[in-house]
């Protein structure tokens, strides 16, 4: 999509959100309002970092195709024999036909269904049934090198397949590494690798009428917790709350008493390494541009945010846990206990988010305010996305 597609926003419009916090607004209207600059984003903001597209436990074997249109976008996730996830353009290379219309085993090979073209699942052209005339399956001036899938820039961490459109994006270990350093020291090194989610008491969709944007911006910060969560701020309250910045692509909120193991009398495994003094905090945060992230003692969860429309949003949920005794049979209360204790809390966020979509109708909002000692996190998040918007739009190096 190019800049003149949609409606520019001045720059002076994006300078005054990126001002510091007593002097900015937020973005204007128009970025959640507007339809227009839905594919925009797509491919100005999430294609150029690396955005959330599915969790690995979705393909369940090796041999395993999903389809997945990523904001209108033809895109197929397979694992291969290996057991290594690959990301391509769901589209043959021949005639541009889909070549997988639902998720399902595949074998080998994936084959197209108009002219048989066949794929190796890591994307190399295999076969090209009579392309050189009946039985003739080959043909001079052809080769099925270089005709292949065409691959999407993808990585794993969390049990998240994250991937990087543009294919320019700095390395994924280089964006990731400063959250994960930041909670290696609560898990200790290596500790997310004994996460994976359980065949029960770890999974949940929601639908949400509103921009993905606003979902990210109400997560990163604790300030509504007394209003919206009174159950959640019961046994973790606002006071015992603290902003926190990963990075430039990362912010949100900890609390110091996280405590929902006491309130349900869950008892799950907990990481070996986390400290004892710290047993009771935990910590939130927004990774831009679309996963929200939280890490408990005994638990860990995420949120692939998947924009549907400009006011359209389905948040996937998965909770991992730690060890092979946290899925037992044993566990299953537990972990059901804590599933539906998060799900209570995501649901009670969802008048708030599509109150404020519809608020984006309102010609007498103008970006709002923020407060200074509250929103700051939430005001990060702005701040990056009119940078993004900056950069494409005014064509600035910065």
């Amino acid at each position: 999509m190019t800049t003149t597609e949609h409606p520019l926003i001045p720059k002076s419009v994006l300078d005054t959100v990126r001002k510091p916090i007593e002097q900015a607004s937020g973005m204007p209207n128009a970025a959640y309002d507007d339809p227009t600059y839905f594919e925009f984003e797509r491919d100005q903001v999430m294609a150029k970092t690396w955005a959330g597209l599915t969790f690995a436990s979705e393909l369940p074997q090796a041999g395993y195709a999903k389809p997945i249109k990523f904001m209108g976008l033809p895109l197929l996730v397979v694992r291969d024999k290996k057991d290594n996830i690959n990301v391509f353009h769901n589209v043959c290379s021949h005639r541009g036909m889909i070549l997988v219309d639902e998720e399902k085993p595949v074998g080998a090979l994936l084959r197209c269904p108009y002219h048989s073209w066949s794929y190796e699942l890591n994307g190399n052209l295999k076969s090209t049934p009579h392309v050189g005339g009946i039985d003739q399956h080959s043909t001079e001036g052809f080769t099925c090198e270089g005709n292949g899938l065409k691959i999407v820039r993808s990585s794993a961490w969390m049990g998240i397949v994250f991937i990087n459109l543009s294919g320019d994006a700095i390395p994924f270990d280089d964006f990731i590494e400063p959250l994960q350093t930041r909670w290696e020291a609560f898990t200790g090194k290596g500790g997310f690798d004994s996460l994976k989610p359980a065949q029960s008491g770890s999974h949940a969709e929601l639908t949400v009428n509103c921009n993905w944007k606003l979902a990210i911006e109400n997560y990163c910060e604790a300030y509504h917790l007394p209003w919206v969560h009174p159950g959640l701020n019961s046994y973790s309250p606002l006071d015992k709350h603290y902003n926190l910045y990963v990075n430039e692509w990362g912010s949100g909120q900890g609390s110091y008493s996280y405590t929902l193991a006491d309130v349900t009398g869950t008892k799950l495994p907990q990481f070996n390494d986390w400290p004892a003094e710290k047993i009771a905090q935990a910590e939130y945060v927004s990774l831009y541009p679309n996963v929200l992230l939280g890490v408990q003692a005994d638990h860990a969860f995420a949120i692939i945010l998947q924009p549907m429309a400009n006011n359209l949003t389905v948040e996937k949920l998965e909770l991992s846990y730690i060890g092979e005794d946290a899925h037992s049979d044993a566990h299953e209360a537990n972990r059901q206990a804590v599933l539906d204790s998060w799900i209570v809390v995501f649901k009670e966020d969802i008048f708030a988010v599509e109150g404020m979509q519809r608020g984006r109708r309102s010609p007498g909002y103008k970006g709002g305010v923020f407060s200074p000692v509250m929103d700051g996190p939430t005001h990060h998040f702005h701040r990056w996305v009119a940078k993004q918007y900056n950069q494409s739009m005014h064509e600035t190096s910065e």
